[in-house]
């Protein structure tokens, strides 16, 4: 199912045509990339041999910074890896302990972090069918991260279809991912210590309306906000979708104005508590804001240039600036606004990533400095720059 649904992603923006040129709320074009002072950081090599590490999803909380992913061996072999900041330079290695043979190998994909703690999915594909096995880890009081037990059908089983996103909030852990019923959610104990699967909830999961399918979350003053995508019945392209929540288990759903296009959200922020959500809009890639009338189209930027699957991989806020890191297809770029989507402008990264498997760009920012851990398939690497502007 999940690659069905990246090869509907593939040939409908594909097919699109060209994005207005100029005008309000489009990509500045013309404009020069900004150039920050990009800033080396090294990161210590974690425990259980020699390999490369491999750097997917970073986070930062009550002055705790976290970058995690795993490392790989000369032979394909993986292991869980993660490193931890206070100051967002120097960083140290966090004790890993895994109990399942699969979580041995897990590599982390997503972290979230609260009061000063995170908790991490991790995956590794295996078993008879090649599925990813999925597992959720938690910080603990010793500051290690240790594997939660969980039965298979948790995030597996006949049912299963992908698990995207784990958020922290005021409520405690959400994960939202997908299951044959349609977009689903996990909810935590307040110390992640157990997640219990929530499927087919009404207005998440698919119905008469159409297929759901949801990507990311934010936690909100009034609990959980999911962003996704529907397939209408009867048609072929998808509009985007928010469903709000209070608690984790119950949802109401609001299905944006579409279009003709292909149209989904792929990652949700907080900017000045307004929320931000960015994703695919035809062609190119596309902002959409939360307002008093309910969620508007904001600005337009990038452009679908190869033969991969685009997509948003991260997408983070300080103040009022908005930071998104995104494939296009044929390779991985970063862009800022400062205006909640408005207006958007690319900026150099320090490490040029093609668009393909185990390539990744993530993003962190705390106040005027961001941090980018990049990952072009050969190596990776962390660094920071301050006072990105537009």
């Amino acid at each position: 199912m999940i690659a069905v649904f990246g090869l509907l992603a593939l040939v409908l923006t594909g097919c699109d045509g060209p994005a207005a040129p100029g005008g309000a709320g489009s990509a500045t074009a013309a404009a020069p990339a900004l150039r920050p002072g990009w800033q080396p950081l090294t990161l210590p090599a974690p425990p259980g041999g020699a390999g490369r590490p491999l750097m997917r999803d970073a986070a930062s909380c009550a002055g705790r910074w976290f970058v995690v992913g795993g490392v790989v061996d000369a032979e394909g072999g993986t292991r869980p890896a993660a490193w931890t900041s206070v100051d967002g330079t120097t960083w140290t290695v966090l004790p890993v302990r895994a109990d399942s043979f699969y979580g041995r190998q897990n590599v982390f994909l997503s972290v979230a972090c609260r009061d000063g703690r995170a908790a991490l999915i991790g995956a590794k594909v295996g078993g008879a069918h090649g599925y990813p096995r999925v597992s959720t880890w938690r910080q603990v009081a010793d500051g290690a991260v240790v594997e939660v037990q969980a039965s298979f059908e948790t995030y597996g089983g006949p049912t299963a279809v992908n698990v995207s996103r784990l958020a922290a909030g005021a409520p405690g852990w959400l994960i939202v991912g997908n299951r044959s019923a349609g977009a689903a959610s996990w909810v935590s104990s307040p110390d992640a210590a157990d997640f219990a699967l929530v499927e087919g909830a009404p207005e998440l999961a698919s119905d008469a309306v159409g297929v759901t399918w949801a990507f990311d979350l934010v936690a909100t003053s009034s609990g959980w906000l999911a962003v996704g995508g529907l397939l209408p019945a009867g048609r072929i392209d998808r509009d985007p979708a928010v469903w709000s929540s209070p608690d984790g288990r119950s949802w109401r759903r609001t299905v944006l104005p579409g279009s003709s296009e292909y149209e989904e959200l792929q990652r949700v922020v907080l900017v000045g508590g307004v929320p931000v959500a960015v994703g695919l809009r035809g062609a190119v890639f596309g902002a959409w804001r939360q307002e008093a009338q309910g969620w508007v189209s904001a600005g337009t930027f990038g452009r679908r240039a190869g033969a991969g699957v685009p997509g948003v991989t991260s997408l983070v806020s300080s103040g009022d600036r908005l930071f998104a890191a995104v494939t296009d297809g044929a390779r991985h770029s970063v862009w800022v606004s400062s205006d909640r989507g408005g207006s958007w402008r690319e900026v150099t990264a320090p490490l040029d990533v093609p668009a393909g498997a185990d390539r990744d760009v993530t993003l962190v920012a705390v106040g005027d400095r961001w941090w980018l851990a990049a990952d072009d398939g050969t190596r990776a690497g962390l660094w920071w720059a301050a006072g990105v502007g537009v």
